[in-house]
């Protein structure tokens, strides 16, 4: 049995070991542990976006009452759900930075996913809520003050634009990031959208007009979340990251040098930035040298992102090859 362990650059060693245990088999497990970048840099974005969206949502709050406007208590409740996301998010960052322990031998990376999920059906939540009072609305329409709902609207634009480009770099490749993107860009749409509602209703006078601009809301929001929902729950059953090929990922590994044969194939996100493969390589003569192992890892996380690979070299193609081919 050999075992190879990658690092990055900074600071790379590579260990080979050799046991003798009767069955011709390798296991090599590459690492690549990456500091969260401007950890701290993310605690202060999630700190003034919590505290920019919480004071947003009392103004809001109070402004929909005074103006008898349904989009906007309908913004200020999507407003408030996207408080509670952001908290959610941020303590999935503090908790994926947690080091792994004898019960969570992973950390609680994993935490991120939750989180992610936790912000998909929030978002439901409130579409849900938003529904019911729209439908209220339409059935009695009251009296609405056009130009309170546009200069607040206006305000709350100006907030989640704001709040959302301190995540707008971390969303690229972050699904826990780019749920808080995702909530604070939707809600600039949607203050966009009571602006012009509320530009409408002074123009027309037309109170109906408001519970249609909640509806739209809602149907923005919903359009938006998808996407987000989608992923998210992929990533609770441990589906192959959408950025990574797993056909690709298989034919790099048949094209290796002595490699025959392919098995016990997986890949899965361990967060929502972190990815790891196990997978079973046939190789009649073994590994071709002891830096075969590192090589692979290395491959493994610049081409493909995957920083935690666990590969095992089988010699022979044994009854292992042929069981685990049938669960690949």
């Amino acid at each position: 049995m050999s075992a190879g362990h990658h690092h990055p650059p900074a600071a790379r060693s590579a260990h080979s070991h050799d046991h003798s245990h009767g069955h011709g088999h390798g296991h090599g497990h590459g690492h690549h542990h990456h500091p969260a970048p401007a950890a701290g840099d993310m605690g202060k974005a999630f700190a003034l976006a919590v505290a920019l969206n919480l004071a947003f949502v009392c103004a809001e709050t109070v402004a929909g009452f005074m103006s008898g406007s349904m989009a906007l208590l309908a913004d200020a409740g999507h407003n408030l759900s996207d408080v509670l996301s952001l908290l959610l998010a941020w303590a999935a960052s503090v908790l994926a930075m947690r080091p792994p322990s004898e019960r969570f031998t992973y950390g609680l990376k994993s935490s991120s996913i939750l989180a992610a999920i936790a912000n998909a059906a929030l978002l439901w939540v409130a579409i849900g809520a938003i529904l019911v009072e729209t439908v209220r609305s339409f059935i009695d329409p009251s009296p609405v003050q056009g130009g309170m709902m546009m200069i607040v609207a206006g305000i709350g634009i100006a907030v989640n634009a704001l709040s959302a480009l301190l995540f707008a770099k971390g969303a690229k490749s972050d699904l826990n990031l780019r749920a808080a993107f995702v909530h604070l860009m939707a809600d600039a749409a949607v203050s966009l959208g009571v602006v012009i509602a509320g530009l409408a209703i002074t123009w027309t006078g037309i109170a109906v007009i408001d519970p249609a601009a909640s509806l739209l809301i809602t149907a923005v929001i919903a359009w938006s979340s998808w996407g987000l929902l989608r992923d998210s729950l992929r990533m609770g059953m441990l589906g192959v990251p959408d950025a990574i090929d797993l056909a690709a990922v298989r034919t790099y590994l048949e094209a290796r040098p002595g490699v025959t044969r392919v098995h016990d194939l997986h890949i899965w996100p361990m967060s929502t930035t972190e990815t790891a493969l196990t997978v079973h390589l046939v190789m009649p003569d073994g590994a071709s040298d002891d830096g075969f192992l590192g090589t692979l890892a290395h491959d493994l996380q610049h081409q493909f992102a995957i920083g935690h690979p666990t590969i095992q070299i089988e010699t022979h193609d044994t009854a292992c090859a042929l069981e685990c081919e049938a669960v690949a």
